[in-house]
C-alpha cells in the first residue's frame, strides 16, 4: 500500500507543529521553509486538517496554527484518515464492488493489511513522534 504525498507531508506539518507546540502558533511561511513545501501546497494540507479538529489557526499578529487537542490526544491515523483514504482495495469500503467478496481468500488480506496499517498509526501519538525526531536530531 502506498501512502499519498498528502498523508506524508501532512503527517511532516502536523510534527513540525507539534514540536513547536510549547513556543505557540507557527505560521504557514515557517512551516512551509521548515519543510521545504509551498504554501500553495500546506494551505490544502491544513484546511482539511482544520476540518478534523487537529489544528486551528490562531489570527493575527504572531498568528499561525497550532494544536487543537494535547500532542498525547492526536494519533497518526487521525491525521492520515484526515488526508486521504487508507483503504488499499474498493471492496473493503463498498462490498456491492464486488461479488466474490464471501470466496476471495485475498479481500482476507487486504482486510489484514488495512487493520495493520491502521492500528499501527493509531498506536503513534504525535506526543511519540516528537519523541522520535528528538532522539533522530541527538543522533546526528
Amino acid at each position: 500500500m502506498r501512502m499519498s504525498t498528502r498523508g506524508r507531508y501532512g503527517a511532516r506539518a502536523m510534527l513540525d507543529i507539534a514540536l513547536n507546540y510549547e513556543k505557540g502558533p507557527v505560521s504557514l511561511r515557517e512551516l512551509a521553509q521548515r519543510q521545504e513545501l509551498s504554501i500553495k501546497y500546506l494551505e490544502q494540507l491544513i484546511q482539511p486538517l482544520r476540518t478534523a479538529g487537529l489544528i486551528k489557526s490562531i489570527r493575527g499578529a504572531g498568528g499561525g496554527y497550532t494544536l487543537a487537542r494535547l500532542p498525547d490526544d492526536i494519533n497518526l491515523l487521525q491525521i492520515v484518515q484526515a488526508l486521504e483514504n487508507l483503504t488499499p482495495v474498493d471492496c473493503l469500503n463498498n462490498p456491492e464492488a464486488c461479488s466474490r467478496i464471501s470466496k476471495c481468500a485475498t479481500y482476507d488480506v487486504w482486510k489484514e493489511v488495512q487493520d495493520s496499517t491502521r492500528n499501527i498509526l493509531a498506536s503513534l501519538t504525535l506526543t511519540d513522534m516528537v519523541e522520535r525526531q528528538l532522539q533522530k536530531l541527538n543522533e546526528l
